[in-house]
């Protein structure tokens, strides 16, 4: 009964994991779409006060914001699909187990620190005087 329920509740935990990581993926797009679309439409309405309500006519100062907005896009799309696959789960697992495999190195460490500082054979020796 027992090893029936630590089966069923690993493969949750895993599942659950998953359905998180696709949650988050389907976030990030979703901004990326909308942050598609919000360009789209600032980069109509800049031209539109530029040429039609002539708004700094003397100058194209549209050019240079939608060409600035269009290299933040583009950081975006590379943020999206080039580093999160290079940074995705796995690479998350391998941080995670270096991260606590630095952690139980310094707390042996530490321990072995104590021990010789203070050996548990003295630690009685004082208890029993």
């Amino acid at each position: 009964m027992f090893s029936k329920n630590k089966k069923k509740s690993l493969i949750e935990i895993e599942q659950h994991e998953l359905l998180e990581h696709a949650q988050t993926r389907i976030k990030q797009k979703k901004r990326l779409y909308n942050h598609f679309v919000v360009f789209l439409i600032g980069s109509v309405f800049m031209i539109i006060i530029n040429k039609i309500l002539k708004y700094g006519v003397e100058y194209n100062w549209f050019v240079w914001a939608i060409t600035f907005w269009a290299f933040l896009f583009a950081i975006h799309i590379f943020n999206v699909f080039v580093t999160s696959k290079f940074m995705g789960l796995e690479w998350e697992r391998a941080q995670r187990e270096k991260l606590v495999l630095k952690q139980k190195q310094k707390i042996s460490e530490l321990q072995k620190e104590i021990e010789t500082e203070f050996p548990l054979s003295n630690i009685n020796k004082k208890k029993e005087e």
